[in-house]
């Protein structure tokens, strides 16, 4: 039998044996295609939460689904906005129906335990609404020992590791984005990647209390990014990497047992 974890790397007959008595847990990593700055690829909302969820499923021996590559809008506040060139998103009813869909995929399989590990920040309601969807579309069906935790990595980050991250005060996760974290995380995982002589470096992006539809570009900075990424560091990067792994293998060692 493969050693892999990744079910798209498994032949029909192994992934089968691996999850048809529903102990097995499966990992779906979410995320987006979403620009992340002059400095770095557009795919870190996707990369980043599957080698996390590579990681945690060796711990723990789960398996990891292939990504849902595509994501909620790109709100201006948060990821830059959808008006972005190459950010490419999903209607909110569409991420719903997929996420709905994929999980009554994994129950015919046999699955009973899925974690959605979320990468991109606007994607979370949708999540909620699709998995609230196929519990009840499948309790329909008289399915009704189905289990799903939704979590986001950057929920594990702990308050000592973003004093050592940020030494100089942290900014705050609404301005995160194509920052110090995900520059870090990038250059510790996927450092070809990255280019460090393309970051802009700006304060961090500052916005009214409120939000306006349509975007008004300005409001964006012409980066792309929220907040500098010029302190980012692989070693950071492992280290975030770290704490994540280390903490979501610890919740969801134990997150499925019964209370």
């Amino acid at each position: 039998m493969s050693q892999s974890v990744m079910i798209g790397e498994l032949s029909w007959p192994e992934y089968d044996h691996l999850v048809r008595d529903g102990k097995t847990m499966v990992l779906l990593p979410i995320g987006a295609l979403e620009q992340h700055g002059h400095h770095m690829s557009m795919n870190p909302d996707v990369l980043l939460p599957t080698a996390m969820s590579e990681r945690v499923a060796r711990n723990i021996s789960a398996l990891v689904a292939p990504a849902i590559a595509y994501g909620y809008k790109s709100q201006q506040k948060s990821g830059g906005g959808n008006h972005m060139p190459g950010t490419t998103s999903m209607d909110g009813l569409t991420l719903t129906s997929t996420v709905k869909d994929v999980l009554k995929e994994f129950a015919r399989h046999g699955v009973r335990n899925v974690t959605m590990v979320n990468g991109h920040f606007e994607n979370s309601m949708f999540i909620s609404e699709g998995v609230d969807l196929a519990l009840r579309e499948l309790r329909w069906e008289g399915i009704l020992d189905f289990s799903v935790v939704a979590l986001s990595y950057w929920d594990f980050v702990t308050e000592e590791t973003i004093r050592s991250i940020y030494p100089d005060g942290f900014p705050g996760w609404a301005v995160e984005h194509g920052g110090v974290l995900e520059t870090s995380l990038m250059l510790h995982l996927y450092p070809h990647l990255v280019d460090m002589s393309k970051v802009v470096d700006h304060p961090p992006a500052s916005f009214p209390p409120y939000d306006f539809f349509p975007v008004k570009p300005s409001w964006t900075p012409h980066s792309g990014c929220l907040s500098s990424a010029k302190p980012a560091s692989a070693s950071k990067g492992k280290l975030l990497f770290d704490v994540c792994v280390e903490g979501m293998s610890r919740e969801l060692a134990t997150a499925f047992l019964p209370a």
